[in-house]
């Protein structure tokens, strides 16, 4: 960090310190990072993977039991790609590393027609490559880089597209139960990742696969975010804590209601639920129940070495 400002630096130290009490958070909920895992970290080049590996290293530094981190970069043969930069990157942070070569690129393109989106054929090819690296690397844990803002947009893509109440889970296994997976940065905000990125100098590759692609589902579900925190200005942080605050027996779900040996739900007190009754329905409108309380992003930030100690 060469040639950087004071006022740089001093930024630097406390967005690390918000991301790693996120990131920290997290990890304990889900046990995420446990004794003796290896975990492949995998970078991509953009803001999000730098920093949790970035952030991932600090932690393993400051754990109070040891585990092991490898990043694994794919170069998919995309025209124009030049991972130079991220290489020496990697050489640079003394961390382990893999560069794996493969050509998903050409695969895409030939089979999928123009004008539709690349992503789900192009995630599905490079997960594939990413978990056999895994199991040939000795890798327990896969850490992907998505973060609170990833998780809120898959909600609201679900509950407009797919018709289901559902979410990235912090930690789920494969399908052929060869992999965990996880996501250490689900309770950072992207903003703050972005700034963080921007003043440590990442060397970020440009997706041209999809970036390209402005129409995408995700970037219209971003700007229909934007447009709502114009009126509730905490509505991220509110979606973040509704995914930890769950009514089960107030949802539409009845193999849940079944499941839970449900056959009534019982009345919530004032103000744990927004119900927007006919004659009070402008005021709950208008002024949104608030919900803060329960989002992990709100919770008081304990010291990192404190909450490691709940871990297994």
């Amino acid at each position: 960090m060469g040639g950087m400002t004071e006022l740089a630096r001093s930024e630097i130290k406390v967005l690390q310190s918000q991301l790693v009490r996120a990131m920290g958070r997290c990890i304990a909920d889900f046990a995420l990072v446990e004794p003796g895992d290896r975990v492949m970290v995998c970078v991509s080049g953009g803001k999000d993977s730098y920093t949790m590996l970035t952030l991932l290293e600090h932690f393993r530094r400051k754990a109070p039991f040891d585990f092991e981190l490898i990043a694994v970069h794919l170069d998919q043969q995309q025209p124009g790609y030049d991972g130079t930069k991220l290489r020496a990157w990697l050489e640079d942070s003394g961390i382990e590393h893999r560069i794996l070569r493969e050509d998903t690129y050409s695969v895409v393109v030939r089979n999928i027609p123009e004008g539709q989106t690349y992503c789900s054929l192009c995630s599905r090819l490079r997960r594939g490559v990413l978990y056999n690296a895994a199991e040939q690397l000795g890798c327990t844990k896969i850490a992907l880089g998505h973060h609170r803002d990833d998780a809120i947009e898959t909600l609201m893509l679900n509950l407009l597209y797919a018709g289901a109440l559902a979410s990235m889970p912090p930690k789920l296994i494969s399908r052929d139960k060869r992999n965990v997976v996880i996501r250490p940065l689900l309770y950072a905000h992207e903003k703050v990742i972005a700034r963080y990125a921007e003043l440590m100098r990442f060397p970020i590759l440009p997706c041209d696969l999809c970036g390209s692609q402005e129409q995408l589902k995700r970037k219209q579900i971003k700007r229909l975010l934007n447009e709502l925190e114009t009126i509730a200005p905490k509505a991220r942080e509110s979606m973040l804590g509704a995914m930890g605050n769950i009514k089960a027996a107030h949802l539409l779900d009845a193999r849940l209601w079944k499941a839970l040996g449900l056959e009534v739900a019982e009345e919530l007190d004032a103000g744990e639920i927004a119900e927007p009754l006919a004659e009070a329905q402008d005021e709950v409108l208008a002024e949104p129940v608030n919900v803060q309380r329960s989002a992990p992003t709100a919770r008081s930030g304990a010291v990192i070495g404190r909450r490691l100690q709940v871990l297994p």
